[in-house]
Order: C-alpha cells, then structure tokens, then sequence
C-alpha cells in the first residue's frame, strides 16, 4: 500500500531537508515545492494526503495558497493543511486557521510534534484510522526498504545504496508500475547533498541496477519518458539511455 505522501512547501531547502527526512524516517513519503505557484500546480498531479505550508513565500505568500487549495475544485476540505511559519503571534494564527488551515505550528519547531500535527490532521481527515500505524518498511518483490535505520536488502541481502539510489528506488517502489519521468526524480532526491541533472539520474538507475544483479530487470527504462519498478515482468530494455 502506498505510504501516505505530503507536500512541503518552503523555499528553505535547510527546513525542506529536515521536514522531509523526518517524515520519511515516520513512513510518509515526501514532496517538495519552494513556492506557493509551484504548490498549486503539484496539488493536482501528487494528490498529497497533507500540506505543511511556509506562510513567507517568493510570489504567492502562504495565507493565499491556503485559500486557493480551499477554492480548488476536488480538493477543498479534502486535503489538511497545516501552516509552519515563523510569524507565531496571536492574530498570525487567527489569519491562517481563517483562511482555511488545519493547524498552525511556529518555528523553531520539534520535528516529533510536527509528524504528530501530521498524523492528527489525517486522522480527523480519514485518511488514516486511529488505530493504524505508517510502517517503515517498504516491502515490494524481492526488495526491502526499511526507512528508520536506512537499509535497503535484496532477496534478505543487504545492498550498499547511497542516499540517492535509496531515495530513488523508495519512490519507484511506493508506486510500482507508475513511470517517473526523471524530473520527476529530481524533484524528489533534489537536496539529499547530491547534485542531480537528468543525466545523473541515469547513473544512479544503472548504479541500482548493478546492485540488483540479476533482477535489474526489475527497474525498467520506458523509452522517451522515464523509469519504473515491476516485479512482475521482464522490462523491453533495462539498459540505460545513452
């Protein structure tokens, strides 16, 4: 089952890097937007289960995209937002919860009582139930990811991944059969201290491929569009675009 996916949107990569490692480390999957503009477009096509939204933003400010995700057709009153912001006073929080936020958390902030603003929101929400734990452990074929301690193992052999190819396989993985272009790629592993260009992503596929050994088949190119993992059949062509 896909891990639930939430929206950052902070145009501090710092913050975008701790909120995002925290979330992925609780069993959330993470993406990132460093603008209000490009927060509105990315709600239609990732159907985030949540969005942490930075008030102080380049263009569009905060309190105005919490208003349009709630004017959004299919979206309004579906998706929790929850405002992180360094403007805590009083009528800051009044204005935000107005203009149709969920919660409010002021930084400096504890990643531990975000994730848990996080999780209470869903559950108010319904997109997950009281009872329901978000595992760490991503599980799809014969690979294994677990999330808290940042292991990856292949048929219960551990596989040496960077932080990029584990980053890069988790997203293949939580949707498998779904293709990813590879800007799709960047804009995930984009800031893990790795600098990515679509030409490195393909040498980051052919380094997981490599560690796969003979089920590199597994993570499949899709000619003129990009990559994605199947468990299920052998790829047309699993060698790397030149």
């Amino acid at each position: 089952m896909p891990r639930p996916s939430i929206l950052i949107v902070e145009d501090d990569v710092d913050i975008q890097q701790l909120v995002s490692f925290y979330l992925i480390k609780s069993g959330f999957s993470a993406i990132c937007a460093e603008s209000g503009e490009q927060a509105l477009e990315m709600l239609a096509d990732e159907k985030p289960a949540c969005v942490i939204l930075d008030l102080m933003l380049p263009g569009i400010d905060g309190m105005e995209v919490c208003r349009r995700i709630r004017q959004m057709a299919g979206v309004a009153g579906k998706v929790p937002v929850i405002m992180l912001t360094a403007r805590g006073e009083e009528e800051d929080v009044v204005s935000g919860l107005e203009a149709g936020a969920d919660d409010y958390v002021s930084k400096p902030f504890s990643p531990r009582v975000l994730i848990s603003r996080v999780r209470a929101v869903l559950r108010r929400n319904g997109r997950i139930e009281p009872e329901e734990t978000v595992k760490n452990i991503l599980r799809c074929g014969s690979v294994t990811l677990d999330f808290e301690t940042h292991q990856a193992t292949h048929r219960d052999t551990p596989m040496d991944l960077t932080i990029t190819e584990f980053r890069i396989l988790a997203m293949l993985m939580e949707n498998p059969g779904r293709v990813y272009s590879r800007e799709q790629i960047i804009e995930t592993v984009r800031g893990y201290g790795y600098s990515v260009t679509p030409r490195s992503v393909d040498v980051q596929i052919h380094g997981i491929r490599k560690k796969l050994g003979e089920d590199s088949h597994i993570v499949e190119t899709v000619r003129g569009l990009g990559y994605r993992f199947s468990d299920t059949r052998q790829a047309e062509s699993a060698q790397d675009i030149q």
